[in-house]
């Protein structure tokens, strides 16, 4: 398959990421299947894209009048055979869980249509790892995003050994046609590029919250204020969000070979402390700040 042969894609997982996924291939002009097992995540899927899609409005992205054409290439479904009928391509966001990652590929292995190229956005576990699961372990690889896909737009292009070259090229043009910049790794490597780099930062700064050196406003400024970013690693938590984060640290803390942070126990802790409190970040409207106007962003914050 050609990327030009691609017009369908369908995303397996229906929550913070999949949906920035399914959407930005939506305003590129595809026509997207949103899957998800739950139909409550399918609602509020439904709900967030048309706030992320005024987002777009305001910052010059999008053009509001667009808005009902790209929602008008979106789908919801919670039935596996209808999710794969018509697939070229496919990008999975479900947890960071193997064994979900592996039972999801095998219950839709003999539903898609022998063309489908399959992709995952995970963000610590290698497609090696769960290749065979797929069925057509040729046809998969990782192609993975950051938030806000249009803002932050690298994907990350992972094959594994066992991936035709012909499709590490196709994906990388679908990658670059939805307006990404595709970053090709050589190798299999845990975390891909930026998160590898971002991983130990995150950890390091939980790691001062949790142990009571500083605050996480203090974290942030610290961070903010030498690097002149507009948000630090606490506040890039909320972004991500902070189930997502606990998942993340957990499962590459678990990989072979990986060496744990110090203080792993502590910075879970408190990221458990903050789900438990429904302070999930940015999604909730709480997380480390509070949203929609967190501190970090006020002129007076560096002051």
């Amino acid at each position: 398959m050609q990327a030009s042969d691609i017009r369908n894609v369908t995303i397996l997982g229906a929550g913070t990421m999949g949906q920035e996924i399914g959407l930005l291939t939506a305003v590129c002009g595809y026509h997207v299947t949103m899957y998800d097992l739950s139909e409550a995540a399918l609602q509020t899927a439904r709900e967030r894209q048309r706030g992320l899609l005024r987002m777009m409005n305001k910052m010059g992205y999008l053009d509001g009048a667009e808005n009902e054409a790209v929602l008008g290439r979106i789908r919801f479904t919670s039935d596996p055979a209808g999710a794969a009928a018509d697939a070229d391509l496919v990008s999975e966001s479900v947890p960071e869980d193997i064994r979900l990652k592996e039972g999801l590929y095998r219950q839709f292995g003999g539903l898609w249509p022998e063309r489908t190229l399959l992709t995952t956005n995970t963000s610590t576990l290698l497609p090696s790892m769960f290749a065979e699961a797929t069925g057509r372990p040729a046809k998969f690889m990782a192609l993975h995003f950051h938030p806000h896909v249009w803002i932050s737009n690298v994907a990350d292009v992972m094959p594994h050994a066992g991936t035709d070259a012909a499709v590490v090229e196709t994906v990388q043009a679908f990658a670059v046609s939805i307006r990404q910049v595709p970053i090709l790794l050589r190798r299999e490597s845990p975390g891909y590029v930026f998160n590898a780099m971002l991983g130990p930062l995150l950890n390091a700064a939980a790691g001062l919250v949790a142990r009571g050196v500083a605050t996480p406003e203090d974290v942030d400024r610290a961070f903010m204020g030498v690097m002149r970013t507009k948000l630090g690693p606490m506040g890039m938590m909320d972004v991500i969000g902070l189930d997502t984060v606990y998942r993340v640290t957990v499962a590459g803390s678990q990989l072979p070979g990986a060496t744990p942070p110090p203080g792993l126990q502590k910075i879970l802790g408190l990221v458990q402390g903050m789900m438990d409190a429904g302070r999930l970040g940015v999604k909730t409207g709480r997380g480390f700040y509070e949203y929609p106007n967190p501190a970090y962003t006020r002129p007076d914050f560096l002051a």
